[in-house]
């Protein structure tokens, strides 16, 4: 089978509104099982030229910045479990003294 040509397609405006196109397409159940496999063949194509895109793509200083900004919230995600385990504790202090007070009545 022929790979799929797929260098008419050079931003990823295009691509996203052909992979859509695709999956309308295969989606129709009058579409025959060989042209689905056509097109999906196409889609994986279309894939990797996006892929080539995204590596061909040159960010700005304010771009890496915002990506970089993008990773530090899963950094303190790190550290939520921690600050997690304190107020479980303050909690079951807080339990005992009311059962405490609880049994003095």
């Amino acid at each position: 089978m022929a790979k799929p040509d797929v260098s008419q397609y050079q931003s990823f405006d295009q691509i996203t509104r052909r992979l859509d196109d695709i999956v309308g397409a295969v989606r129709d159940r009058d579409v025959s099982l060989e042209r689905s496999l056509d097109l999906f063949d196409e889609a994986i194509a279309l894939g990797s030229k996006a892929v080539e895109l995204v590596d061909a793509t040159d960010f700005s200083p304010e771009e890496k910045a915002m990506l970089a900004d993008d990773g530090t919230p899963g950094e303190k995600t790190a550290d939520a479990p921690e600050n997690a385990s304190a107020p479980k504790e303050d909690a079951s202090a807080n339990a005992q003294g009311a059962t405490e007070g609880g049994n003095a009545s």
